[in-house]
């Protein structure tokens, strides 16, 4: 049932990112961008920008709800009476205020072991933190303080709108020089009047330039991501303090030795711990858990 429940929602969502996307190229007056004598530079421009912008801004605005119905996050209400969860969104409340959030955040929750919390929403003033049980379980009460204003921190960064423009600009990049090279490659193997066969050849290069070029993509957004989660950590030491955040921390590596000996788990949403080194550490969002430790303690 959750598996259908998620492949619905994907399906929902592209078909209204498709839909949203086509009525904003008519109103633009976007035409086709190839054609007989060319490639029309300006209109390719054009549509390669809302297609790779209009994407990733409609994915940021469906964030909370996409979070919620995928994850079974649900939302506590400020007037809860369990005394547990009455805390955590005290906690998350007051470090939100600490932080100037101009909205205090919704704060949610969700049923599942690992050690998770993340921070997601449009803006500043529509955001979402959830935790998992399994994070609520395993960690104190100053840890949990210290991972939640790491959350609250990211949301005071802006880190939500900074990684959708990046990815945005990334994705109309891509699509633009991978139709450029695929037009220009196609011209050059082009024989004679026959434009079959360009076409096809100009068709597949374009999948193949994007495939590479979303890679070298990745290594910029995975770049900057390892960047601003150092951000949010000495954010939620300045929130939660440097104790707690580090606490935290050094609670993560403990449960994902446990889990992984080998520092593999907790991968996706959540706090991952790469191995130093190696090409697998280009394309990690999150710098290792030592790493990280390391450079808080030294900053006090």
């Amino acid at each position: 049932m959750a598996v259908a429940k998620r492949v619905l929602l994907f399906v929902t969502v592209n078909i209204l990112i498709l839909v949203t996307i086509s009525i904003t190229l008519s109103i633009l007056g976007v035409r086709p961008y190839l054609s007989a004598q060319g490639i029309d530079y300006r209109a390719l421009m054009v549509f390669c920008l809302v297609w790779g912008m209009g994407g990733a801004f409609i994915s940021l605005a469906l964030s909370r709800v996409v979070a919620r119905w995928s994850m079974g996050v649900q939302i506590i209400p400020p007037d809860v009476r369990d005394p547990k969860l009455a805390q955590l969104v005290q906690t998350v409340h007051g470090l939100a205020k600490a932080a100037g959030l101009p909205k205090m955040p919704q704060v949610g929750i969700y049923n599942s072991p690992e050690v998770n919390a993340f921070a997601t929403g449009p803006t500043k003033s529509r955001a979402l933190v959830a935790v998992s049980t399994g994070l609520l379980q395993s960690m104190d009460r100053e840890q949990v303080e210290g991972v939640l204003g790491h959350e609250v921190a990211h949301i005071a960064n802006g880190d939500m709108v900074t990684m959708t423009l990046l990815q945005g600009v990334i994705n109309a990049f891509v699509m633009f020089f991978a139709r450029v090279i695929a037009f220009a490659v196609a011209q050059l193997l082009r024989r004679g009047d026959d434009e079959g066969p360009s076409y096809m050849i100009q068709f597949l290069i374009t999948i193949v330039m994007e495939i590479i070029l979303s890679i070298l993509g990745a290594l910029v957004v995975a770049a900057f991501s390892r960047w601003r989660e150092f951000r949010a950590d000495a954010g939620g030491a300045r929130l939660a303090g440097r104790n707690a955040m580090i606490s935290a921390l050094e609670a993560l590596q403990r449960t994902m030795g446990r889990v992984d000996p080998r520092g593999e788990a907790l991968a996706t949403l959540k706090i991952s711990n790469p191995r130093r080194g190696g090409l697998r550490m280009l394309f990690a969002t999150h710098p290792p858990l030592e790493v990280r430790i390391a450079r808080l303690r030294r900053a006090a």
